[in-house]
């Protein structure tokens, strides 16, 4: 499984604060350092491959976000802080740096600008780098200025619980999240208000995650000006539709794809939601289904009763699939189902005449 773990180094106590120049420094060795390594070994000699990090320097140090694949959270979290502190001490320059924490978390803040900004000037940047930057930037904290709490959202039909302020623990975090997903009451899960809850906070959670990872596809592809059959890099999850259509997923798709991802999950949040608009739908849906499962399975918490409340949600939205008409091919992945299905107006398509192609949920 892909974990992304957070690590935090510092330079010594006694050592003084880095200039400009030294910050940009420690982030080149630090980036070259990782650039050597291919993995990393864990606990009982388990191996862990690193697929990225990203160097985000500061005053005191710096911080890193390391992609690897491990098979478990705790191997990627101890493997990513020895192999951190491997890279320092083979650096002389970083000599008496110390990794002060390695491990992986939650991203509240990121949730809500990522879901919140479907246009408009709040659009997370396309850059992941100038992304991170700003997620990371001073003030945009739960308490900072740059955005509320997580108890922002309103529950005015009284269908979720009150948000918990400040959640002390993954599963109370991912619970908060819940009252966001306003365009479904608990009803929809077929469940307890408690399985409910989690379920829809979940969907939430794996929303942010869905989207990010979706701006670094495009980010791969525009920076290799390819498609995905032709991308050397690592992708989150274009490469996993259906391969056959592999040569067409190129940038304007991801762009597409992505801009469908966050229309869609737009209307999930704001009370919008109706019904799915077109193919495209049916595979972020699928898509996000899955990385809400991965993110439960990840914090211990994707048990059968949750698993079964993301099914009925899964079924709730597919419960017109029958009215749906005939999928001609790859050109019609973006065309409206019907003159009453919603699709984002950049991602639409106004005909398409592709060769068929069977339909899919998440590839």
């Amino acid at each position: 499984m892909t974990y992304v773990v957070s690590v935090e180094i510092c330079i010594p106590d006694d050592a003084a604060d880095l200039d400009a120049l030294g910050r940009f420094g420690a982030a080149v060795l630090l980036e070259r350092g990782f650039g050597s390594v291919a993995g990393a070994e864990g606990p009982d000699g388990v191996e862990v491959d690193v697929l990225d990090v990203t160097v985000t320097s500061h005053t005191r140090g710096a911080e890193l976000t390391v992609a690897t694949l491990a098979p478990s959270l705790e191997t990627a979290e101890d493997a990513v802080g020895a192999v951190t502190q491997e890279v320092l001490d083979r650096a002389e320059p970083l000599a008496g740096w110390l990794v002060v924490s390695s491990e992986v978390r939650l991203h509240t803040d990121r949730a809500r600008e990522s879901l919140a900004a479907a246009d408009g000037p709040d659009v997370p940047p396309a850059d992941p780098a100038a992304r991170r930057a700003r997620h990371t930037a001073p003030g945009r904290g739960r308490s900072g200025e740059g955005g509320a709490g997580v108890g922002d959202g309103d529950d005015e039909d009284g269908v979720w619980s009150d948000v918990v302020e400040d959640a002390p623990d993954p599963e109370t975090e991912i619970r908060a999240m819940a009252v966001r997903l306003r365009s479904f009451e608990p009803a929809v899960f077929g469940t307890s208000p408690d399985t409910a809850e989690l379920a829809a906070g979940a969907l939430v959670h794996a929303a942010e995650v869905f989207i990010d990872e979706l701006y670094d596809d495009v980010q791969a592809l525009a920076d290799e000006d390819t498609d995905v059959a032709g991308c050397q890099g690592h992708l989150w999850h274009l490469d996993r539709l259906p391969a056959h259509h592999a040569a067409r997923y190129d940038e304007p798709f991801a762009r597409r794809f992505l801009v469908t991802a966050i229309a869609l999950t737009t209307r999930f949040t704001d009370g919008g939601f109706r019904r799915l608009g077109c193919l495209a739908e049916e595979l972020v849906l699928g898509f996000l289904l899955e990385q809400t499962r991965a993110a439960l399975e990840l914090y211990g918490l994707l048990d059968d009763d949750v698993a079964a409340a993301l099914e009925r949600f899964r079924a709730h939205l597919h419960e017109d699939a029958e009215a749906d008409p005939p999928l001609l091919g790859f050109g019609t992945w973006f065309t409206p189902f019907g003159e009453d299905r919603y699709v984002h107006p950049y991602a639409a398509d106004t005909f398409g005449e592709e060769e068929p192609a069977e339909r899919s949920e998440g590839g």
